[in-house]
């Protein structure tokens, strides 16, 4: 069995649900109640996808590039009252 790897992406949408979507298989697309659950749906979805580009002879994506996070620190401008 050969194992694949694959970058997902989950956040949480505007009806309290979690919308999740893996980048680099164009339409894999999925939802759930929870973020578990999301993650579980991805799962199944990725496998689906798989499966059937493997079945079609389609060469399975590989992730490209890299991904990384930033992180900044903004400090809040003091005001400056004035008092007349």
């Amino acid at each position: 069995m050969k194992n694949y790897s694959f970058r997902i992406i989950i956040e949480p949408d505007e009806k309290n649900t979690f919308h999740g979507f893996v980048p680099s298989l164009h339409g894999c697309h999925t939802w759930g109640k929870t973020f578990e659950e999301t993650r579980e749906n991805l799962r199944d979805a990725i496998k689906a996808y798989v499966l059937s580009l493997i079945e079609d002879g389609e060469s399975i994506p590989q992730e490209k590039g890299l991904e990384a996070f930033e992180t900044i620190s903004i400090n809040p401008l003091k005001k400056s009252v004035t008092y007349a």
